[in-house]
């Protein structure tokens, strides 16, 4: 019920921000960010009320994990309003709603069963709990980076271009550490501590090597070699959807260690 309150609260908010964008005269839209705030906080409440149902942090099943992503993109959303190069932007905030919105509507789909059931041990471990939610943090931000790379790609007016730009590059030197933290150091080590090896080249992990090297090709064509290529916005891009076949595909897909989470 939680978490349907709080895709209602999306969707209404979704629909307020289209208003705002075919609205000519402008304005500021100072509903829809208090609208992401409240469902990131219900999400939130949903979150810890599962974990004290299950006595562990509850964020090893799909069903919980894209309730997560979906609580601190919606958090992030509000977030922006306060980021000087995404204030006054709407189309960055509406397309991160949009990716919270899909994120709450597979979490309602059989794809994500949402019976509350303790971890098996091997996944009750607190390396475990560092390692997804830093990497879900993390992929958070490339969401947001994902939606401004589009648009920076698709901009003909060259100063939007090089606010969008600045936004893609935040959001990304934010997620980049806090997702290598997750997804490589910390997986690393909860690998070690469950399976007795460091790495493995699981399926998951393979993939999230490549998701990694996408970025950190981001991050070196942005950084060192300062390249204005279309190339640049279209690697965030490829990350990202990258990032979410890891997630989604490789669950389904490929098997491996990771097939039971």
């Amino acid at each position: 019920m939680i978490a349907t309150i709080a895709f209602g609260l999306l969707l209404l908010s979704l629909v307020i921000q289209i208003v705002f964008l075919f609205k000519k005269e402008g304005g500021q839209d100072g509903i829809s960010p208090w609208l992401s705030l409240a469902a990131g906080i219900l999400l939130l409440v949903e979150i810890v009320r599962r974990s004290i149902a299950i006595r562990f942090v509850a964020l090893t099943g799909m069903f919980e994990s894209l309730i997560f992503l979906a609580c601190f993109l919606a958090l992030l959303i509000f977030a922006l309003r306060y980021f000087k190069s995404a204030k006054g932007n709407r189309v960055i905030p509406f397309g991160a709603t949009i990716i919270a919105v899909i994120f709450l509507a597979l979490a309602s789909s059989p794809l994500a069963p949402s019976d509350i059931k303790p971890p098996i041990p091997a996944l009750q471990s607190g390396w475990l709990v560092l390692h997804v939610s830093f990497t879900f943090i993390g992929e958070v931000f490339f969401a947001v980076g994902f939606v401004s790379a589009i648009l920076q790609l698709v901009s003909k007016d060259e100063e939007k271009r090089r606010s969008y730009d600045r936004i893609t590059y935040t959001s990304i030197a934010v997620g980049y550490p806090i997702f290598t933290a997750g997804a490589l150091i910390f997986g690393a080590i909860w690998a070690e501590k469950a399976w007795g090896v460091w790495w493995s080249w699981d399926p998951k992990e393979t993939w999230a090597l490549i998701t990694w090297l996408t970025y950190t090709a981001y991050l070196h064509f942005r950084l060192v070699r300062k390249s204005t290529s279309k190339l640049v916005p279209a690697l965030v891009i490829i990350g990202f959807v990258i990032a979410m076949f890891t997630f989604f595909g490789v669950n389904f897909l490929l098997k491996g260690l990771h097939s039971y989470a």
